[in-house]
């Protein structure tokens, strides 16, 4: 049986359950988008279904332990190629099993579940490191970002609990959408700041353009340039070792790396 889904994680687990439902083990799970007619025969589509997808967590969870579901969400967001097929053979074992499964590295899936995980920790941790907000003329602090792995739904607790009052938006540039939040003002003193998820209606931006920047922002940035390239010691320079640390790949929105 070959089952498609809507993209979304719930959606997934709602795919799994139904699997258990008609007692037909998938063959493929496929998001709906990417399904190709011909490659797998007829699918069956399997809408998401909250309480289905409860009852998937709760079985991950009486076997494995509390985090297991959210691993298995981590590694949904890394979008690699059959990460579906690889989270419903992690469910399969865990349900079959009498034992907690999640440090069975025996396992190859168990095993290759670990390394996703410690693949998107990392790019988490990087993107907490490497956003470099910018000040624009209406007010929002500003940041572009193009992470490996979809791990913006993991930023909001860092950025919120930094930066609470300022209204912000880091934009995804490659999956087109942001994380924006909106500061509660001096007259909602009971309303709590909102960090929502947002699409723009044009095609995602790649840049900020000059003009878009307060006066400000472009003079801090020319400050911050200035003495990024006086600190930097020639005669101990390691390009090596920098690479690692911050891989060419970032550079893009770092304004430290954009000294001409």
């Amino acid at each position: 049986m070959v089952y498609t889904y809507d993209g979304s994680f719930d959606g997934l687990l709602s795919a799994i359950f139904e699997s258990y439902r008609l007692k037909t083990p998938a063959e493929e799970i496929v998001e709906e988008s990417q399904f190709q007619p011909g490659l797998f025969g007829n699918p069956t589509f399997v809408s998401t279904n909250q309480a289905y997808s409860e009852r998937v967590k709760k079985g991950v969870k009486k076997r494995c332990e509390e985090q297991a579901v959210e691993t298995l969400y981590h590694v949904f967001l890394s979008e690699q190629p059959q990460v579906e097929m690889l989270i419903y053979r992690f469910v399969r074992l865990a349900i079959a099993s009498v034992e907690n499964v999640m440090n069975n590295f025996r396992e190859p899936v168990v095993l290759q579940i670990h390394r996703i995980q410690k693949q998107i920790y990392r790019e988490v941790h990087r993107m907490q490191a490497f956003v470099r907000f910018q000040q624009t003329q209406d007010d929002l602090y500003t940041a572009l970002i193009n992470p490996d792995f979809n791990v913006l739904p993991l930023l909001p607790p860092h950025f919120t609990e930094r930066y609470p009052a300022f209204r912000w938006l880091i934009y995804d540039t490659n999956r087109n959408y942001g994380l924006y939040h909106e500061p509660t003002s001096d007259t909602e003193e009971n309303r709590s700041p909102s960090t929502h998820f947002i699409t723009l209606d044009s095609s995602s931006p790649q840049h900020l353009s000059p003009q878009l920047l307060t006066d400000a922002e472009q003079d801090y940035q020319n400050l911050w340039q200035t003495y990024f390239h006086s600190v930097n010691i020639p005669e101990r320079r390691n390009d090596k070792l920098h690479l690692q640390h911050v891989p060419r790949r970032y550079w893009k929105y770092l304004v430290e790396k954009q000294i001409t």
